[in-house]
């Protein structure tokens, strides 16, 4: 069987709140599949939306944010939020501005809960045991141009394969490394949906035998303690909520 993903195109679905049930209803999934789903239409449908001459983006990040720099440039040529949301070094605490038709959106308060939501429904629905759902963002590198695609919450399937223990080629035993499943899957599916007026936020991924399915899994599962993580001392320097 070919591996592919498919792209859903939808309807355009509006601020401050929409339902997207009607979308959900529409499609075509078997045992097995795997849907990503951007936050930004998650959040719309949950009404984690703000008026633009209502607020500010600033105010929006500070209640979103568990952590928030604020920095201009020495150039003064940009200004960014840089946040820790969630558990994810991400700009802006994961707000965004664009196709919101004036409004400020955000993440869904628990992506986790969303995604299982929309898998229970779905599992219902078509009476299956297999089914992956994915809330996806878009996300900058360090030091490179372009934005890539992050996973924000997940229910169905296992994100890490744990290799510790197993030899590398030379039969010398892997001591730290677990593979992340699940990001570079939401990377191509945000690819494949776009970033303009594509109208394509879902994609879901057949025949892919290379993850395994669990009705006990969410982003804790991959989510790296702040004290343990590699990054500390450049993560650090963002102050905590309230501080």
């Amino acid at each position: 069987m070919l591996i592919n993903f498919e792209t859903i195109k939808t309807r355009v679905i509006h601020p401050p709140k929409d339902s997207i049930t009607d979308i959900l209803d529409n499609l075509k999934i078997k045992d097995g599949d795997i849907i990503f789903i951007t936050s930004k239409i998650l959040g719309i449908a949950e009404g984690r939306t703000a008026k633009i001459n209502e607020t500010t983006k600033e105010s929006l990040i500070k209640q979103e944010a568990e952590r928030h720099l604020p920095y201009v440039n020495k150039a003064g040529d940009f200004h960014v939020n840089l946040t820790v949301t969630q558990n994810v070094l991400i700009p802006a605490a994961g707000i965004d501005e664009s196709n919101a038709n004036g409004y400020y959106v955000m993440w869904p308060k628990n992506p986790d809960e969303s995604c299982r939501r929309i898998r229970e429904y779905l599992i219902n629905k078509h009476r299956i045991a297999n089914l992956g759902v994915v809330a996806t963002d878009s996300h900058t590198t360090p030091l490179r141009w372009g934005v890539t695609g992050i996973t924000i919450g997940l229910a169905g399937i296992k994100p890490l394969k744990d290799i510790r223990g197993e030899p590398d080629l030379f039969g010398r035993k892997i001591h730290i490394t677990k593979v992340n499943l699940i990001d570079p899957l939401a990377s191509m599916a945000v690819l494949l949906m776009g970033e303009s007026n594509e109208c394509t936020p879902i994609a879901i991924l057949h025949n892919y035998k290379g993850i395994i399915f669990s009705d006990k899994s969410s982003m804790e599962d991959f989510k790296i303690p702040f004290k343990k993580d590699i990054y500390q001392p450049l993560i650090e320097v963002i102050p905590p909520k309230n501080q």
